[in-house]
This record gives structure tokens, sequence and C-alpha cells, in this order.
């Protein structure tokens, strides 16, 4: 299977290819096509940028260990109610998922939760479902997910600089989406667990995916777990206050009539509710600072994690790149307006239900083949948002159709590095988790597809 840049670049070849074909756009050049990438990047450098400081940070804070022990802590305190874990750690992940799109970080917790589920008495599933689903459903209801939700308003306001954006539309949507959800995959997973600990024949494992199971986790002395110390716990304080400033300083306090941070431009030159990349570029750059100071490393140890994490984030800052160069080669030679107008013609008298029920297929369809979030949106949402701001409908709610469409596809997507890696730790083939999560799936599907309908019946 492609990785995600041979995908994209194909399609940027496919789109240059097309407007030759098409008499009423100006055809693409070479030069277009070699230097799409770089002025892909010039076009999405403040998002790129920002992507690039969030991994140095997360870099900072996983190399403490604060995240890992953390959750270790929770586990021992719960002992004898390991049910409980379940909806606990799905809030956890989903919080993740909800505010900075948590998907590859969780990587790292799968051999902890998966261990803990088993001697619970559940099966290597759950751990897996656990993980996996948390930060799915955070993800499908993002409310300032900057893979997401910020690289979708970036696309399309650099695309159509006139559009305004309702950022607490946005958010008040994905916060819906977000807890119903949550509910959804919460209540499925725990009924799951419920029926294996009662009998383990309910299990959807097969009987190799069993044999490992016993073999690795059944009869093992309980490790030693490590200390959650008092630095560790000064680390998480710092993770949830950088989280929670970035969401207070996205949300347009002013809209609401709150001047409270009216006088909080002290940081950063702009006030909390007026931030934008820029500002949170040199939150998280400060933040990981702090704390790597809280966790006591070294000035070395400091700089090397968060290097580290940067460069672990800059292959999603080159999707973005290449993705918004496709939207830049389609804006210079006018095919985005062609497809705009065409397809505008073709659903001038169509509801806004009927609207955002394709807009959801579409971007089932399109999230299969461009598995990244980030990249999705620089290379569709400049069409598919403008073309609903042109119909008179939500652009707000176009986006949250795109996040919903994508986090549901990437639970499920073989090409998903987060599927697949997590799936390979638990030893667990992807035909059996599809056996679980389908069903799932389905149900979120239309659960979803009902309130982004009334969403847009609403603010259409």
């Amino acid at each position: 299977m492609p990785t995600a840049y041979t995908i994209l670049l194909g399609l940027l070849i496919v789109v240059a290819i097309i407007t030759w074909i098409i008499p009423d756009v100006r055809n693409a050049t070479v030069p277009d096509i070699v230097m799409s990438p770089v002025n892909g990047f010039v076009s999405a450098f403040d998002v790129s940028l920002f992507v690039m400081f969030l991994g140095g940070f997360l870099g900072v804070v996983n190399e403490t260990g604060a995240l890992d022990n953390g959750i270790a802590a929770i586990v021992k305190k719960l002992k004898g109610k390991e049910l409980l874990l379940i909806p606990i750690l799905m809030i956890f992940f989903s919080l993740g998922g909800t505010t900075y799109g948590m998907a590859e970080e969780t990587i790292a917790f799968y051999a902890l939760i998966v261990a803990t589920m088993v001697a619970a008495g559940f099966d290597s599933l759950v751990g897996v479902a656990t993980i996996m689903l948390g930060a799915g459903m955070g993800v499908i209801g993002s409310t300032v997910n900057p893979f997401a939700i910020s690289a979708a308003v970036d696309a399309l306001k650099s695309a159509f600089p006139d559009i305004e954006i309702n950022q607490t539309a946005i958010i008040v949507i994905g916060a819906t989406l977000w807890v119903v959800s949550l509910a959804i995959a919460i209540f499925f997973v725990m009924r799951y667990a419920t029926q294996v600990k009662k009998d383990t024949g309910r299990s959807l494992l097969t009987p190799r995916e069993r044999e490992w199971m016993h073999h690795t986790y059944h009869g093992e002395e309980e490790k030693d777990e490590a200390r959650f110390t008092g630095r560790m716990k000064a680390v998480l304080v710092v993770f949830a206050i950088a989280f929670s400033v970035m969401v207070i300083g996205l949300v347009p306090w002013e809209t609401f009539g709150v001047t409270i941070f009216n006088k909080t431009s002290f940081l950063t030159g702009a006030n909390l509710g007026e931030w934008y990349f820029a500002e949170l570029q040199a939150w998280f750059f400060l933040c990981s600072i702090i704390a790597g100071i809280a966790g006591g490393m070294t000035e070395r140890r400091l700089v090397k994690s968060f290097v580290l994490g940067a460069s672990d984030m800059f292959g999603v800052a080159l999707v973005i790149a290449i993705s918004r160069g496709i939207s830049v080669i389609m804006g210079s030679t006018g095919l985005d307006m062609y497809v705009l107008n065409k397809v505008s013609a073709l659903l001038t008298n169509v509801s806004p239900t009927v609207f955002a029920i394709g807009a959801y297929i579409i971007y089932i369809g399109l999230s299969f083949l461009i598995p990244s979030s980030s990249g999705l949106a620089a290379a569709s949402i400049p069409t598919f948002g403008g073309l609903a701001s042109q119909l008179g409908l939500s652009p707000e709610v176009m986006i949250m159709i795109f996040c919903a469409a994508c986090g549901l596809v990437n639970l499920i997507s073989p090409t998903s590095g987060v599927v697949m890696g997590g799936l390979g730790i638990a030893k667990i083939e992807w035909t059996t988790w599809v056996k679980f999560v389908l069903k799932v799936l389905g149900v979120l599907f239309v659960v979803n597809l009902i309130i982004l309908c009334l969403a847009m019946a609403f603010l259409s």
C-alpha cells in the first residue's frame, strides 16, 4: 500500500493532467508541478510550524514518563474495579483526541493497557478498543484539534479569505459529536468486556490470538511499576494547563460578551480568545521548557527530546505541504472555481440535509484515499468548504462533516499507521478488529450523520 506522500503526489499529477484536459482552465505547467510542494509549504507555513512545535512539546512530556506512569497509578488504585477503567481511560484518551488529535501518541499505551485488561479477566481486544475508540471518538468530535479543525479552517481561509468562520459553532458541533460518539463507544466496549469476563467463549479472538494472549500475560508475576513521582505530577499539571490555555485562547470570548480575558496580551501580544497559530507556537514552546524544568530534565536532554518530538512531526508537516500544493495548483489554474461552479449548478436546488448526506459519504471515500486528516483538510476543504459557502450553507458544518467522516474511517483503515501499529502490539489481526468495530462504526455513522444533518439545517 503506497504511503500518504505517494498518494498525494499522484493526486497532484492527476490534478495537473485534468487542467490539460479541461479547456476552461489554465494548463498547469511543469514548473507549477515541480514547485507545488514548496509553494504549498509556503502557503501552509504557519500550520506546519505549529505542528512541529506541538510535536516538540509532546516529545518533552513523553520523555519524562509522566503520561505512562500517570495511567499506571490510576490502574493501581482501581485494582478489583477494572471495569471502571474502561470509561475513565476512554474519556482520558478522547480528551486528547478532541484537543490535539491524539493518535500516534497512543501507541505507547497499548502494552500497559492490554496487559491490565487481560489481568482483569477481559481479553486483549478490550484493551485495544479502550485506547483506539477512546482517542478516535475525540477525533470524530474534534473541538480545537489542530490537525483537523485548525488545518481545515486555515486551508479554507487561505483559499477564501472573505469567508467568516464561526469557531463557536465548530466547538459546539464538535462537542456534541464527541459526547454522543464517546457514550456509544463506551457502551459497546463495556458490554463486550462484561460478556468476555462472564464467558471467555464470547471472545472474538482467534485461537492463535488467544494462545498468544495467554502465553504473554497469564501466569506472569506482576511487574513492579515505576514510581509516579512528584515531578511527573508537576509535568501532568503543565500538560493540562497547556491544552486548557490553548482551548481558552482559541474560543472567541468577545462574541459571548465575555471581557475577562481582555488584558491577557502580556504573554504573546494577543488576548486569549484572539490566538492563532503564531501564538500557539510560542505557547507550546514555552510550555516545553516549563515541562522540562518541572520534570528535572537537563538542558541537553530537554533540547534533544524537543528536537526529536518536532522531527517526529515533520512527516505531518510534509503531508500538509504537499496537500496544500494541490490546492495551490487548483487555485492558480482556476480548476477550483471551475469545480465549484459545475457542482454548484448540480446542487442548486438540493436541501441542506441532502447536501450534508452527500458530502459525508464523499468524505468517507476520500478518507480511505488520504488517511491523513491534515492532508485531507488541506487538499479538499478549500473546494468543499468554498462550495458550501457559495450555496449559502454552513462552512462550519462542512468542516465537521470532514472531521467526523475522516475520524470514522481512520478507526478501520488498513492504511492507518495508528490502527495497524496498535493491533500489531496487541497481536490482533485486522480482520478480528473489523469484526468487533464494524457494528460500532455502523451506529456511529447513522447517529453522527443525523447530528450533522440537523446542524446543517439549523445553521444554513
